[in-house]
């Protein structure tokens, strides 16, 4: 198990209130920072890492920091302001033709930088691009082979412009999976490197053999040339450590933070409803295997059948991708097989307005995950708007859940045991709204985007002062 003593800069910073303390307390300096932030882009969906990135990067400028947030891949989609880069590296198109056809990657790069303008990459995302780890594994090994694979350029664009561009104090990577770079990185500047770990695992263990294995043998040899990782649990810090081999000493602990602006405290505190209102179920991911919706579906069948939630409602919002197409339609066909057809609603994917709509819409959130969670912004959302959560005891979700309050947990992957927590939180109105206001509180005192950012801040700071 971690202890404070295995996280050095932990344990100097550590207090029960908020678990960190700002850097001045250290007497280290306080002077802005520059910092380039590597994020991936998720092909035009909304994806949780890169919409953290982003959370963060806007949280930093407000501190003062020259932050640039660069995109990969695909720009990045987000429903607050986007403040990333027009600068667009490993552009999606591009990467995919230097696998593929040989001789592409020798190519001038007047002759292939148009396909990286983000108007070209929104087009192209917009007709589908293959996103599955199934089949994008020779493409992942050769990524993070960096300047041995077929996107050698790349790795050296981006090195380059960060030295001469950028000139940052800090470079932080959102993920592994990019870390091919960190070799050409390494050989123009001498700024400590950092690597955000959000979820990396999950597309590895995905991957086909033997690229998964050969893609983990690269990622551990990348993984000496960085400085820290950056991590929201101590769940994911050992975890990762362990599927790395990498030393446990180079992890750092950051609370997870959203954006608290469009979540007042006073909105949540009068949150209306009716009492003879239904009680509602809410989920709030993409409509996706992995997120568990099949199981929310199988326990919202049981709720219906518990005394007292006979009228109980399912309310769903989430991007549905054509790949999961056929899973959807199977949960909603389940539902209306037995006769709930008015019963549950499908809101579609939705914006920040729309989201928060949502969530003051229903009573109660559970998206019951399959994988081990590594972050769980759409808890923090949820209780932000003082909503409780149910979610099932393992990834980062107890952690987050003992440290914020706000919820339950149930055994992984029993609707039978999910139903039962439902039927308990929707039965009692009062109580429920109690637990959701503990969890609001919570997240406005210690788990906002300005208390995420300056504890990272305070991370880079003592990376650059050892």
């Amino acid at each position: 198990m971690l202890t404070p003593a295995a996280f050095p800069s932990l344990a100097l910073r550590a207090n029960k209130e908020t678990h960190f303390l700002r850097f001045d307390v250290l007497g280290m300096p306080d002077a802005p920072l520059t910092i380039a932030s590597i994020t991936a882009g998720s092909a035009g969906m909304f994806c949780g890492s890169c919409m953290r990135d982003n959370t963060i990067a806007r949280a930093m400028h407000r501190a003062g920091h020259d932050v640039h947030l660069i995109p990969t891949y695909t720009p990045i989609r987000t429903d607050e302001e986007n403040v990333s880069d027009q600068h667009l590296f490993y552009g999606g198109i591009n990467v995919y033709l230097e696998q593929s056809i040989p001789g592409y990657r020798f190519l001038p790069g007047f002759v292939t930088r148009w396909l990286d303008r983000p108007s070209i990459i929104n087009w192209a995302t917009s007709r589908g691009i293959e996103t599955s780890a199934k089949n994008l594994g020779a493409l992942t090994l050769s990524m993070l082979r960096g300047e041995h694979g077929n996107q050698r350029q790349e790795a050296v664009r981006l090195a380059a412009w960060l030295a001469d561009s950028v000139k940052p104090q800090v470079i932080n990577l959102s993920n592994m999976l990019i870390g091919g770079c960190i070799s050409a990185i390494r050989q123009r500047t001498d700024a400590p490197i950092v690597v955000t770990l959000q979820g990396d695992d999950i597309f590895l263990d995905d991957l086909p053999e033997p690229f998964k294995s050969k893609s983990i043998d690269e990622i551990r040899k990348l993984s000496e040339q960085v400085d820290a990782f950056v991590v929201f649990s101590r769940y994911y810090a050992e975890y990762m450590a362990q599927y790395f081999q990498t030393p446990l000493d180079k992890f750092r602990i950051v609370p997870l933070g959203i954006d608290v602006a469009d979540f007042p405290l006073e909105t949540a505190q009068n949150r209306p409803y009716a009492a003879d209102a239904p009680p509602t179920v809410g989920y709030l991911a993409r409509l996706a295997p992995e997120k568990g919706l099949h199981l929310l579906v199988d326990a919202f069948l049981q709720l219906r059948q518990r005394p007292g939630m006979q009228q109980a409602q399912l309310r769903i919002a989430g991007y549905l991708g054509a790949q999961h197409q056929q899973f959807a339609e199977e949960q909603f066909a389940k539902l209306d097989a037995a006769g709930l057809g008015d019963a549950y609603k499908y809101v579609g994917e939705v914006d920040r307005h729309g989201k928060i709509a949502f969530l003051h819409s229903i009573d109660v959130l559970s998206t019951p995950t399959i994988y081990r969670e590594p972050k769980g912004l759409f808890v923090l959302e949820a209780l932000a708007s003082g909503v409780p959560v149910v979610q099932p005891e393992h990834g980062a979700f107890p952690e987050l859940l003992a440290a914020t309050g706000g919820g339950h947990l149930v055994p992984p992957g029993d609707a039978a045991a999910l139903a039962t927590k439902l039927a308990e939180v929707l039965a009692d109105r009062e109580a429920s709204r109690r637990l959701g206001m503990e969890g609001c509180l919570a997240v406005h005192e210690r788990y906002h985007a300005d208390a995420a950012a300056a504890a990272t801040i305070d991370e880079y700071r003592l990376l650059l002062s050892r």
